[in-house]
């Protein structure tokens, strides 16, 4: 199953020194706690959001998303 990796994204953007606030103005969001909102989840990024994101943090869609595997309970 693929699930939407946040600790990735935040990640990132520790790695290229960016600030909260140069993320949010390069996606035109209004201010750094409204960009914070997404990268920590209480928002959830739209689809046609994560190109630009990739851009501004130098990377691929792709990357965004990881593989999980569900437990299976053994009775």
């Amino acid at each position: 199953m693929m699930v939407f990796n946040l600790k990735f994204i935040k990640q990132r953007r520790q790695e290229l020194n960016m600030t909260l606030q140069e993320v949010a103005e390069a996606m035109e969001m209004k201010n750094a706690s409204t960009y914070m909102k997404y990268e920590n989840g209480t928002y959830s990024f739209k689809a046609e959001q994560l190109p630009l994101l990739a851009y501004v943090l130098q990377c691929s869609v792709e990357n965004f998303f990881e593989y999980k595997i569900a437990k299976i309970a053994i009775l």
